[in-house]
């Protein structure tokens, strides 16, 4: 089985000593992601595409597998899948092809396109107009039609071989990965970074990963979780990390000690400042986030520059004049959607009234109240994975869980049972949670970590967020420290929100 792999437009338009180094990069890429599964796959290179051998003993599974690595493989514009023959007689051989094809033509519109290499007695408009005559001889209802055709049929006659384009699926196009060098991707998984990352990857930058853990463990896996299944995706041709930086003791001294208008531009700032140290170790020499303009209070163009002010190293935004709507539809694409919407915004607002501008005068005398060593102790504590990692899958929110609806805790009567509304002071701000006969306690999901050791473990707790996602994942979170009556406190049951 062969394929034959078109260059992006973006490779194929450089000068000729600089398309030949990016496709030797990109025939490493596509053998490297290839060999995961086919190891005996080839990958020939040519002046401008590549020709790509799979083992002759493929079953459809792998098939489906390597058409859908090559088509999410960044600097390919376009793969065909092939079929070559020898040219000879060639009215003989199109009257022949033209008996094959009369099927897949029938009571369609169609065009042909025929590209030549080498010396022939005939042109391409020849080619074509007598494989077009012959399709209309051996079918009832086809027709010619050059400007919207339902199906192109694409030949190349290469001297004395004519290969026939039997099937063309699209690319990403972009530069070969690693030719542009690397970037450090700050993940929070959402729908924004993800689709950051995947933008800065079809740009031929290699990603590597950092998240800055303040929603526990569960939070840390699910990321993983999600960052393991876009390497695979578009990146598995190289090896890449993905670092966990334990920042909860970080935002449990904001809290505490930054002016509420100013948590979450602080720890925004913390957290490019963190990421700068990692990255200038690694020699990595930019930073890539996910943030848009106005998008959140800390995401104001003010803001922004208060922001890349914490950092000696630049801060990339590939998203940064999108919309959120254009940028979900991005993720669905990518495949990202689906594990962005089940996570909870662990980077939500921190703060009840946010700022949306402020001085770097202010910013730093909030700073200068927290310990000097706050960045030293949390980078101290942090672990590096390899990003084809994706964690360990029995900390996933799947699990089963104790779950009470309002209405089952009310009509329980149960005064025992205490509720911990785990929401961003924002969100509990804007829609208080109140329950009849029940006291309810406010702990942000990002305090919860530190705050563990004064749950009592005699205690009975249901978590409370509006969504039950985040609430599910902390209390897993709280199990694993050791707390065993923890539960979820939603809303209303699964059926009635069905």
């Amino acid at each position: 089985m062969e394929f034959r792999l078109t260059l992006s437009a973006d490779v194929s338009t450089k000068s000729a000593s600089v398309r030949r180094h990016m496709g030797r990069c990109l025939a490493t890429n596509v053998r490297n992601a290839l060999r995961r599964e086919l190891p005996t796959s080839k990958v020939v290179t040519a002046h401008d595409h590549l020709v790509v051998r799979l083992p002759s003993h493929v079953d459809d599974a792998q098939h489906t597998w390597a058409l859908d690595t090559l088509a999410n493989t960044p600097g390919i514009q376009k793969i065909a899948h092939i079929q070559r023959r020898e040219l000879g007689d060639w009215q003989v051989t199109l009257a022949r092809l033209a008996l094959e094809k009369a099927e897949q033509v029938e009571g369609r519109a169609f065009r042909i396109k025929v590209r030549r290499k080498g010396s022939h007695a005939f042109n391409s408009v020849d080619a074509e107009r007598f494989l077009g005559a012959e399709l209309l001889r051996h079918t009832r209802h086809a027709k010619v039609n050059l400007t919207h055709p339902d199906l192109t049929i694409s030949l190349r006659l290469d001297g004395a071989e004519l290969i026939d384009e039997v099937a063309t699926t699209a690319g990403i196009g972009g530069f070969p990965l690693g030719t542009q060098d690397q970037a450090l991707m700050l993940m929070s998984g959402g729908f924004d970074s993800p689709v950051a990352a995947y933008r800065m990857l079809r740009r031929g930058i290699k990603c590597h990963f950092i998240l800055f853990r303040f929603g526990g463990e569960a939070q840390e896996q699910a990321v993983r979780q999600l960052t393991h299944d876009l390497w695979r995706r578009f990146s598995a041709s190289h090896k890449v990390s993905f670092t966990s930086v334990p920042f909860e003791k970080v935002v449990d001294q904001l809290t505490q000690e930054v002016p509420d208008g100013l948590v979450s531009l602080v720890l925004k700032r913390h957290m490019v400042a963190a990421a700068a140290r990692v990255a200038q170790r690694a020699r990595i020499p930019a930073l890539v986030t996910g943030e848009v303009i106005a998008q959140v209070s800390s995401q104001t163009l003010s803001n922004l520059g208060l922001i890349d002010n914490a950092s000696h190293l630049p801060v990339l935004r590939p998203l940064l004049t999108e919309d959120k709507q254009s940028i979900i539809d991005e993720a669905r694409r990518i495949g990202t959607a689906q594990a962005s919407s089940q996570m909870p915004e662990y980077c939500g607002g921190m703060s009840a009234r946010p700022l949306v501008k402020t001085s770097l005068a202010a910013l730093e005398e909030a700073e200068a109240r927290l310990p000097a060593d706050l960045l030293d102790d949390a980078l101290s504590r942090m672990r590096q994975f390899s990003a084809d990692d994706p964690g360990k899958a029995e900390l996933t929110p799947c699990q089963p869980l104790d779950e009470l609806t309002i209405a089952e805790l009310t009509a329980a009567a149960d005064a025992t049972i205490r509720v911990i509304d785990v929401r961003s002071p924002d969100e509990a701000a804007r829609r208080p949670l109140t329950i009849a006969g029940h006291e309810v306690e406010h702990v942000p999901f990002y305090e919860l970590a530190t705050r563990a050791a004064e749950l009592s473990r005699d205690s009975r707790y249901l978590l409370y967020c509006d969504q039950g996602i985040m609430s599910r994942l902390q209390a897993l979170s709280l199990k694993d420290q050791g707390l065993p009556r923890v539960g979820v406190l939603l809303a209303r049951s699964k059926h009635d929100a069905a």
